[in-house]
């Protein structure tokens, strides 16, 4: 189902941890806090590398016995629709943002798939339950917002200017600048679109972060080591496992 070799073992140590009574009880228990981290972005602000850079960093700091940090970010909704039962083709129906939201009631009315309101809601209760395991990364989604009221989350957006961010995606997507550029605003606007349209909420707004970061002067490595430091100052005086 998935190519990638770290991500299948990653997925499965999310299933094994959602479905062992460890994990129940961890969900059930508001008491225990485990530490989260939620990336929100802008388009080439770095966060798969960020992300990456974090792994080994998140497991020296916050990591426990068998609890290994997990990072998702194009994969999760995957991952979402295969835990709620759900095919994953259905993925090509909830983009980040609501492009392809006529594309989706068609496939509603036709008996395709359940509605699109109906699978937003089923990929938000899998991500509300991964936060409250713990030790997992979400990038995009909404996933700030969707876990703002479980403790233990750690909320990041990461930012950089147009300029930067269209020369790293003129080098990802081996475009010009104008292609590049037009791609990035795209983006970014369908993002907005996505979080005002599922969550009422603007992703610019730094209330709903606790840290944001403009890659555009630090780099990915120092980036990672502000988020982990950001994290060990607010978790410093919570109760912990």
């Amino acid at each position: 189902m998935h190519a990638d070799p770290y991500l299948e073992h990653s997925l499965a140590v999310l299933q094994t941890r959602l479905k062992s009574p460890m994990g129940t009880t961890h969900f059930a228990s508001k008491a225990v806090t485990f530490p989260f981290l939620t990336i929100s972005r802008e388009v080439c602000a770095g966060a798969t590398t960020i992300g990456q850079l974090l792994m080994p960093m998140l497991n020296r700091a916050f990591g426990e016995e068998g609890q290994g940090w997990v990072f998702l970010d194009r994969n999760l909704l995957a991952h979402a629709l295969t835990q709620q039962h759900l095919e994953e083709r259905l993925a090509d129906h909830l983009p980040e943002d609501r492009i392809s939201e006529i594309k989706g009631i068609i496939g509603e009315l036709m008996g395709l798939h359940p509605s699109i309101w109906q699978l937003e809601h089923q990929v938000a209760e899998v991500i509300l339950q991964l936060a409250h395991v713990g030790h997992v990364v979400f990038v995009g989604r909404g996933a700030h917002i969707i876990t703002q009221s479980v403790p233990g989350g750690f909320h990041v957006r990461l930012i950089a200017p147009l300029e930067v961010r269209v020369r790293r995606l003129m080098a990802l997507q081996k475009c010009d600048a104008a292609a590049a550029k037009a791609l990035a605003e795209k983006t970014d606007l369908a993002r907005r679109r996505y979080l005002q349209s599922n969550f009422g909420q603007d992703i610019e707004d730094p209330h709903t972060y606790d840290l944001v970061i403009n890659t555009g002067l630090v780099s990915a490595a120092a980036a990672a080591r502000l988020i982990i430091e950001g994290m060990c100052y607010k978790f410093a005086d919570q109760p912990g496992p």
